[in-house]
């Protein structure tokens, strides 16, 4: 089995899943090849793709003419086949730590729906969409259940969230940022942890990816 790896995309390169495996994939050490897809234009929907990843999202991944898509399956698919001690990991290796990264991957993909809509992702990655207004009643509740639960999860202080660091701090710290570069008030604790996230290598690979000098307006 070779390692010729591609990784789609798409053009604004805003998307918190993408995000998540070209972490894991930078994580692991792997060269692979990006290719972007423009969402807005339906780029997803062409038979070719389509049909390929099956769900017709991003992130979808290309391995030896195998393609998955779906983020979370996609990043315990690099685990097994580009497994430790010849990679570095990317899930804990302790069982329990794994289950509770895997609990927290799948708690940030099926909740916050408000805090999403009022604060997205493009208001991180381009700076003239930050947000202009105050979070309403239910995206700020949904902000103090964040806090709650990433309070839990990382020891003040802390960079990571269990022994040793894996890509559900990505995760973690992007719905984190969504607050801090909006300039929300966010404690100082948990602040600190999502900017030693953004630091990474890997992140701030993606973070400073070539985009649109501004989304188009949805």
């Amino acid at each position: 089995m070779s390692n010729h790896v591609i990784l789609y995309g798409e053009t604004l390169w805003e998307s918190p899943y993408v995000l998540t495996v070209y972490v894991a994939l930078r994580e692991k050490g792997l060269a692979f090849e990006t290719r972007t897809l423009d969402l807005g234009s339906g780029d997803q929907r062409a038979p070719e793709f389509r049909d390929h990843s099956l769900t017709g999202k991003v992130p979808t991944l290309v391995h030896d003419g195998f393609w998955l898509s779906e983020s979370l399956a996609i990043v315990e698919y690099l685990e097994e086949v580009f497994a430790p001690p010849h990679h570095p990991p990317v899930l804990p290796r302790d069982l329990k730590e794994r289950a509770r990264a895997r609990q927290v991957m799948s708690f940030l993909r099926s909740d916050f729906a408000q805090l999403r809509r009022e604060r997205p992702t493009t208001s991180i990655f381009f700076d003239q969409q930050q947000a202009n207004h105050p979070l309403s009643h239910q995206a700020q509740a949904e902000a103090d259940k964040l806090f709650r639960v990433a309070h839990a999860l990382v020891p003040e202080g802390a960079t990571h969230m269990g022994s040793a660091w894996c890509v559900a701090d990505v995760d973690l710290a992007l719905m984190l940022m969504r607050l801090v570069e909006n300039d929300d008030p966010v404690p100082a604790s948990l602040a600190a942890y999502a900017r030693a996230q953004w630091a990474r290598p890997s992140v701030h690979a993606f973070a400073t990816q070539p985009r649109p000098t501004a989304p188009p307006v949805k």
